[in-house]
């Protein structure tokens, strides 16, 4: 099985050499804070971290693109094309069919001219490769959810919870319903705001006796105006949080979501711009040769996926085997060049496929 796997994954890796890709490698062992920077305590719960006496703390790499994106910002040509074939490392948090360690194999865009293009290019390579499997193409776009928040009416503050929490569905669900009047703040909550609001800050934690733990009396208190500012924001209208929900829910053929898409942009422009690209997006997959009038789209989708992607998402399924994890996936993270780039910053793209499961669904043994 182990044989099928590595002869999979050299397979593909060759085909994406064949395509212009530069090899790369990235060491098996990275250190955490760059992640836990990006993603938060979150990460934890699905790498393994371990610690090093000189390093500090370290993590088995739980995908190559966080590297290859340092590589390239720190010393990259432009426009450059990567692909990578190495193990990567998941925890799970049940027992389960899915993989704890498993090979990976990736390639990545880093071009200026037409983003679009790039998404094509790499969407069709990959439904190239892994045409004989008969998948089903699910795609999205994060970038039009989060032009729809961006253009709610609210505070700044509550634009930026929910942002922070697009790959978190239920925690963003909660978000809205709260910010729309839907769901009434938890109880301990509201006690905490009505006490804030009749003694000053300064005053209760003098009161509280000495710290325990690590924040400074000055964080508790920023935190405490914050909490009243929030309680003191209007609440989002109902038009806006139902707008946001069509957003959310809608499902369709690519062409569908388009028009349903260009209709809501009329009540929410913000995401005007956004809906421009995926038109550009869909003609470019045509130029590729891909019939976008029967490619899925999903406005949701890609939202439990590592916290990098900002715009085009995809992945490719067994259809009606909700058991098998995506044969492939991947998307565009132009924000994470930006995070990583010291002030630098450019278009990517890729994405990665688990050559054990496509040997697996080739023998049969899936």
């Amino acid at each position: 099985m182990r044989a099928a796997e590595r002869a999979e994954a050299e397979r593909l890796f060759a085909r994406f050499q064949a395509a212009g890709a530069l090899p790369v490698d990235a060491d098996i062992l990275l250190p955490a804070d760059t992640l836990l920077d990006l993603y938060g305590e979150d990460i934890r719960a699905r790498a393994y971290v371990t610690s090093d006496p000189l390093e500090g703390e370290m993590m088995l790499r739980p995908d190559f693109t966080v590297p290859v994106v340092q590589m390239h910002m720190a010393h990259g040509a432009e426009p450059a094309r990567y692909t990578y074939l190495g193990e990567v490392f998941r925890r799970q948090d049940h027992l389960g069919a899915r993989a704890r360690e498993y090979l990976q194999v990736g390639y990545e865009v880093f071009a200026r001219d037409t983003p679009e293009d790039a998404d094509a290019e790499v969407f069709a390579l990959f439904a190239e490769v892994l045409a004989p499997l008969r998948l089903r193409a699910a795609t999205g776009d994060i970038g039009i959810l989060m032009a729809a928040v961006h253009g709610l009416t609210t505070s700044e503050r509550r634009r930026a919870a929910l942002l922070r929490h697009i790959w978190r569905p239920r925690r963003f669900r909660a978000l809205v319903d709260r910010f729309g009047g839907r769901r009434p703040q938890p109880e301990s909550r509201a006690r905490l705001i009505e006490m804030l609001a009749g003694t000053p800050a300064d005053d209760l934690i003098a009161a509280a006796g000495p710290a325990i733990g690590l924040r400074e009396a000055a964080e508790v208190a920023a935190r405490a105006t914050a909490l009243i500012e929030d309680a003191a924001t209007p609440l989002l209208s109902a038009a806006e949080v139902d707008i946001l929900e069509d957003v959310l829910t809608l499902r369709d053929t690519a062409p569908h979501a388009l028009g349903h898409l260009r209709d809501v942009a009329v009540d929410l422009p913000s995401i005007a711009p956004a809906v421009d690209r995926f038109a550009r997006r869909l003609d470019a997959l045509s130029r590729r040769g891909i019939d976008v009038g029967s490619l899925d789209f999903e406005a949701s989708h890609g939202r439990t996926t590592l916290e990098y992607y900002d715009g085009f998402v995809f992945s490719f399924h067994v259809e009606g085997r909700a058991d098998l994890p995506p044969v492939a996936s991947g998307g565009r993270y132009d924000a994470l060049t930006r995070v990583l780039g010291q002030g630098r910053s450019i278009p990517a793209v890729g994405g990665v496929i688990r050559p054990g499961l496509v040997a697996a669904l080739t023998e049969g043994r899936a």
